[in-house]
């Protein structure tokens, strides 16, 4: 519901820090409130976000992308008015609304990007649709924030409904915009990996940062944009297309639909001409080309003799072409006349991880910065197959010549031959045919062909510890021993040396404790016992959160070796929201000034 001018703003939490030393201090007050009537003021002149410092003081207010100007300057002419009242003897306030929030401090925290302290709130009645968590909840928050991270005000709203369209959800994510888009999205991203931990399977919850807030309920509680007129109707184009970045998942009816011919891929790639070749595979050789309408593309053309025949052809083209994900390769078509089998993809100019990871000369331009960039995005990849599409999909074959890396370094995993698809409450499965790369499969599918979510986050582990050391799984060397790297890396965990693994090109760069956090996650994804490893949900919580406690690892599988977040309290709140009863949990993740 949206706010009058003259209604008081719906209060949600407030958060008080860092008390005077030498109380009171009327001197500050003053200040802060002359500063926060400044901000008053420009929300009156139709400004939604305002940032300013007075005074060694620092503050802002967002207000809620949908509301008007009215709706706003009243919310922040009251949050300045209670926020003083409330934290009058803080140096360091922030106050939260349905219909903004605002904040203030004596330390400059402008373009930080902070996600500390978070409050939590979610409706105590859990959702009537089991599975909709992950077809609701996560397909809706996580949309919404790949598309707010590329508009201006960092905010979009948005709705999803089940199949029969009788369930209708809510989402809404924003940043304040004194941060950068890579900032908003870590913030979003963070909270939205807090809500699946804390909140799913309720009707509704939100997290509220400093830098991010990200709200999800099953009634409507913003007002929608109003959409301009369509535009007329374009001629249709010929077929094949590449599917958008939000297609949805039901527009792709057919195969058939993605169907390239022969000769167009043939033209495209100067004849498969060897000044083309990308690669080569255990299914294949990969050629890059370049299509009539100068769009760059890489073809997968299969060997006859790859063992690759048509289930496992279809089934790539099937999931692929109905997985969008940023840390996913697109599949734009197929071909399939007479022996020919290709899989055209879209063109990844960096090529793969292991060009770049284990080179001699290209791995010093991988800094840690990067690194931890590139696990971060194939974790959020394994997240959306493990989790949040359609299908609970099994890759088996992740490895550092399956991640590709973008113009931006960005990875992007790829190769699905192998993948397997699983209903939603499906979590394991057994093949009598092992496929995949030795010293990335988990044992348990190594000996006995038993494979599930946890067999792609233990070669996830591996992963890590590839990227943390640029050492090749199989072939790890250090200064004096040949053996295999999770053997060393177990090793040198017991005995506290566990910084022997970096990459010694990274230890002038980079925090050392965020390398050896890595590290920890790592053998926590390679342990032998299946149960005893983490799930990719929270993998990326200890990731992205370091006040969450890690467990101590166990030893990793022996024939590899051989040939809650932070500290919070529950509260009950008064308040109403949408008619239902929420609890919240604030977490409060301090960290030194």
């Amino acid at each position: 519901m949206i706010s009058s001018i003259n209604s008081q703003p719906t209060y949600n939490y407030h958060s008080c820090r860092d008390e005077f030393n030498n109380y009171p201090n009327t001197s500050f007050e003053s200040n802060v409130k002359v500063l926060l009537g400044a901000l008053s003021t420009k929300a009156s002149q139709n400004y939604s976000f305002y940032s300013h410092s007075s005074n060694g003081i620092y503050a802002l207010f967002l207000c809620r992308g949908d509301v008007n100007s009215s709706t706003c300057q009243s919310c922040v002419s009251y949050a300045g008015q209670d926020i003083t009242t409330r934290c009058s003897s803080n140096t360091t306030a922030i106050i939260w609304f349905d219909e903004c929030m605002l904040r203030y401090s004596d330390a400059n925290f402008f373009g930080a990007g902070e996600t500390s302290p978070a409050v939590l709130m979610y409706n105590v009645g859990n959702t009537t649709s089991p599975e909709e968590p992950n077809f609701g909840a996560r397909a809706l928050m996580n949309g919404l924030i790949e598309i707010a991270r590329g508009t201006d005000m960092l905010y979009k709203a948005g709705t999803w409904s089940g199949d029969n369209g009788s369930e209708v959800r809510y989402g809404l994510v924003q940043c304040t915009r004194d941060i950068n888009v890579t900032s908003c999205t870590n913030c979003l991203e963070k909270s939205m990996t807090r809500a699946i931990q804390c909140c799913e399977g309720k009707k509704g919850w939100r997290v509220l940062a400093p830098s991010c807030i990200i709200r999800y309920e099953n009634y409507s509680f913003f007002q929608p944009p109003s959409l301009p007129p369509p535009p007329p109707p374009q001629p249709q184009p010929p077929l094949p297309q590449p599917l958008p970045d939000n297609a949805a998942v039901d527009e792709i009816t057919s195969v058939e639909s993605l169907q390239f011919t022969f000769s167009t891929i043939r033209a495209a790639t100067d004849n498969f001409s060897n000044a083309n070749k990308l690669g080569q595979g255990g299914f294949g050789i990969v050629y890059r080309g370049r299509l009539s309408n100068g769009q760059e593309i890489a073809v997968k053309r299969l060997s006859t003799n790859s063992g690759q025949g048509d289930v496992e052809f279809k089934n790539e083209v099937l999931l692929v072409a109905k997985l969008q994900h940023r840390n996913l390769v697109k599949l734009l078509g197929f071909c399939l006349e007479g022996i020919e089998k290709l899989l055209i993809y879209e063109f990844v100019p960096n090529t793969s991880l292991d060009h770049y990871i284990f080179d001699s000369m290209k791995h010093a331009d991988l800094d840690w910065g990067r690194r931890y960039k590139i696990i971060g995005g194939i974790a959020r990849g394994l997240l959306y197959l493990h989790e949040d599409s359609r299908l609970r999909i099994i890759h088996r074959d992740l490895k550092t010549s399956n991640i590709l890396l973008d113009a931006k370094m960005n990875p992007k995993i790829s190769d699905f031959g192998m993948a397997r698809l699983f209903a939603l409450d499906q979590t394991e499965g057994s093949t009598n045919r092992i496929v995949g790369t030795y010293g990335y499969m988990a044992p348990e599918y190594a000996m006995f062909g038993q494979f599930s979510t946890k067999s792609d986050v233990f070669s996830f582990g591996v992963l890590i510890l590839e990227i943390v050391s640029g050492q090749k799984i199989t072939s790890f060397q250090d200064t004096q021993n040949a053996e295999y790297l999770l053997s060393y890396a177990w090793r040198n965990w017991k005995d506290g040396t566990a910084s022997n693994l970096i990459d010694p090109t990274l230890m002038k760069g980079g925090p050392k404790i965020e390398m050896m956090r890595c590290i920890h996650v790592g053998l926590l994804c390679v342990q032998e016992n299946v149960a005893n490893r983490p799930d990719i949900t929270s993998v990326l919580l200890m990731l992205n959160n370091d006040s969450v406690a890690l467990p101590l690892p166990t030893q990793p599988a022996a024939s590899f070796m051989q040939g809650n977040v932070g500290s919070s309290k529950l509260l009950q709140l008064d308040s109403n929201c949408g008619g239902t009863n929420y609890v919240a949990s604030i977490t409060e993740e301090l960290s030194p000034r």
